[in-house]
């Protein structure tokens, strides 16, 4: 483990490149968990995925807002949308209609001054990456804000009353207990529903926490079984085994 690396996973072509690929993140547990021959695959990018990196670009990085293509299109079947595409090269694009939706999100989060006064604190780190062992493997983990006393993550949700138990199903559990031991602080969650603009904020609990440790350990172990060092199956062998 290379502390120089955390300089290089500054950068996304980095962070999701060959310098990040020595690295587990939480964004492996899901596959691990459920679908271990779908490690590291490379998953097509969704209209999700996009409005997410606009709303965090838009909050943390506003710099680079000009990266994203807007389309003025009502729907991703139009023939304006489908030219957008193969002129731009581009999976999937925004379209104007969500963009506003998603500026209004901004500009709630903004707007309250507890929220402001959390993400824009003194001396706050933003898109700030972390390293670290966890049982002999090595994690890499990009905190949303990194302030001096905690680290916030924020997370669009459809439904903000039911977010404390979709926190789990999303693995939010493992991404808080995997920060904690990268960066060595607490995990706070802002959430905001979307359409409605309904906000939250979530701290961990020890029990959430314990959720996600036990995640990760059973991660660690399926990865060491077929893509570790020294592996002891095959994953063309692996399949479920459950009783019903």
């Amino acid at each position: 483990m290379s502390t120089s690396d955390i300089s290089l996973l500054r950068k996304d072509e980095n962070y999701y490149g060959e310098t990040g690929r020595k690295y587990l993140s939480n964004s492996d547990i899901r596959s691990l968990l459920k679908d271990p021959r779908s490690f590291r695959q490379q998953q097509p990018k969704t209209s999700a995925l996009v409005e997410g990196s606009y709303l965090h670009t838009a909050i943390l990085e506003p710099h680079k807002l000009g990266k994203f293509l807007i389309v003025d299109s009502s729907t991703r079947t139009t023939k304006l949308y489908k030219e957008a595409i193969e002129s731009s090269g581009e999976e999937v694009l925004l379209l104007k209609h969500e963009q506003e939706e998603l500026d209004k999100m901004v500009d709630a989060i903004k707007g309250n001054l507890d929220w402001y006064s959390m993400i824009y604190a003194e001396g706050a780190l933003y898109e700030e990456p972390g390293i670290g062992q966890i049982k002999s493997t090595l994690w890499k983990g990009k905190a949303d804000v990194l302030t001096s006393n905690c680290i916030i993550d924020i997370k669009t949700t459809s439904n903000i009353d039911d977010f404390k138990w979709s926190a789990r199903k999303y693995n939010y559990d493992s991404q808080a207990w995997i920060y904690n031991q990268i960066f060595g602080k607490g995990l706070v969650f802002l959430a905001i529903e979307k359409k409605t603009c309904r906000m939250g904020v979530f701290e961990c609990s020890d029990e959430f926490l314990e959720y996600g440790k036990e995640k990760v350990m059973k991660a660690i172990d399926v990865y060491n079984k077929f893509y570790g060092p020294n592996p002891t199956e095959s994953i063309d062998q692996y399949y479920t085994k459950e009783t019903l």
